[in-house]
Formats: structure tokens, C-alpha cells, sequence
């Protein structure tokens, strides 16, 4: 059966900056019947900041929802499917401006949205891109800030970039015993060389105890991707093996 789209939209300027994980930090997170994933040894977890832009969910337009922020906390799993593993994210956290986005997805899909003050900017000069988002909490800004060549380059095979951009899967902890699965359809995507970036959260307010690690840990990576069109198709819960 072919599976209806959801939502449409453009994801643009995609800000990645990537760490290493202990998995134990993230088992508490793994929704049912999903492993971690791991590119050369390495359990990664990324904050991501990007733009809506378009957005179309159903068809339709929403008024003041078609053009905003969205910064995430999330890591990368697999799901062993009859056809082989998919490869798939799972958010810890979905910042947005608008409430009613963060209501229908907590409420219906069982994700962990919030809403909070939000913000971005991407700057042009002769030689470079500055893209920069922010998303304010209990009175301090947040922010990522990265400096990049402009003109964006082709992403290599089996590269760490291939594994942290393209992973076409969503996979939400319902319960201990069901888990949500959707897929996010996109192009390849180019990515801009980095020059230099600037990361300033306060991990522990924006996304708990368990994350408070990263105020002291060094990216092992940071990536600006173009971004595309997209379309998440409609979900379906995975059910028990038996």
C-alpha cells in the first residue's frame, strides 16, 4: 500500500554539529526494537538548526506555519527490517516558535516538542556563508554559529557526512513496547566547506541532566548541508516480533 504524505516542506541551511556518545547515555532513549547505529566505532549524537521553508502539511498551508526554526537534539539507530536494516534518527528534543506545532506532534505522534523563542540569520559576503540559529530559555539565548565557504561541494561515499545526513528514517519511543516509524524522502545533499563555527548552549537547561556533558565536549564535527525539498510520508507502529 503506498503510504500518504504527511507533510511537505524545504529544509534549508542545515546546521549539524556533531559529538561523540557513550551508548549508555542513550539506551534510556532507544524506542523499542531499534539498535544504535555506528559510523567507524563512533556513537554519535548532533544538535541540528534549520528552516522550515514551505510547508505543507496534508496539502495545505497553515498560516504562520509554513516558514520557521527548528533546532533538534538528536542520535542515529537501525531497524531490522525483513529487507535489511533501516536507518533512521531518533529525537531527543524539538525546538520550534510555534505552539500549535509542538500540540499536534506531542499530542498525536507522541514526540517531544517545545515551544521556545527562536531565531536564525544567514549572512553573504564575497568569499563566505554565515549561518547562525538561536532559541531562548529561562531568559538566555542559545545559539550556533558556523562560517563556511560559498559554494557547496558533493558528499564522499562512506563518509561521515553520508552517515550523519542520510539516514531516512524516524523512530519514536511510544512505549516500552511500541515504537513509531515514519520516512523522511529526500535528495542527496551538498554540503559547505566549514571554516569556522561557534557553539553556545547551556545543555543541561535546554535538554536535561543526561546531556549536561556536552558544555564541556569538543564536535567532532560540524557540517553545513543545502538541504531540499522533503516529504515525511504518513507513520505506522512497528509491530512485536513474534
Amino acid at each position: 500500500m503506498k503510504k500518504r504524505t504527511f507533510l511537505k516542506a524545504q529544509w534549508r541551511k542545515l546546521l549539524m554539529v556533531n559529538y561523540a556518545v557513550d551508548p549508555k547515555v542513550l539506551k534510556p532513549y532507544l524506542p523499542f526494537e531499534t539498535e544504535l547505529d555506528f559510523w567507524n566505532n563512533t556513537c554519535y549524537v548532533s544538535v541540528v538548526g534549520f528552516m522550515f521553508v514551505d510547508t505543507k502539511m496534508l496539502g495545505l498551508r497553515i498560516p504562520l506555519h509554513v516558514n520557521f526554526e527548528e533546532i533538534n537534539l538528536r542520535f542515529y539507530v537501525k531497524y531490522k527490517h525483513t529487507d535489511g536494516y533501516k536507518r533512521g534518527v531518533v529525537f531527543i528534543k524539538e525546538i520550534v516558535p510555534r505552539p500549535a506545532l509542538t500540540l499536534v506532534a506531542n499530542t498525536l505522534y507522541g514526540e517531544n516538542y517545545e515551544t521556545l523563542p527562536t531565531r536564525h540569520t544567514w549572512t553573504e559576503s564575497n568569499e563566505t556563508l554565515t549561518v547562525e540559529y538561536g532559541w531562548k530559555k529561562q531568559g538566555k539565548w542559545n545559539t550556533l554559529n558556523v562560517v563556511t565557504n560559498k559554494t557547496p561541494v558533493d558528499i564522499t561515499e562512506g563518509s561521515e557526512e553520508e552517515f550523519i545526513t542520510e539516514h531516512f528514517w524516524g523512530y519514536t519511543q511510544i512505549s516500552n513496547t511500541v515504537t513509531s516509524e515514519y520516512e523522511v524522502a529526500h535528495p542527496r545533499w551538498q554540503v559547505y566547506p566549514v571554516r569556522e563555527h561557534t557553539v553556545d548552549i547551556d545543555f543541561a537547561t535546554v535538554y536535561g541532566p543526561d546531556f549536561a556533558f556536552l558544555q564541556n565536549a569538543k564536535p567532532l564535527s560540524v557540517y553545513l548541508a543545502e538541504g531540499s525539498e522533503i516529504q515525511v510520508m504518513q507513520g505506522a507502529k512497528l509491530k512485536v516480533k513474534r
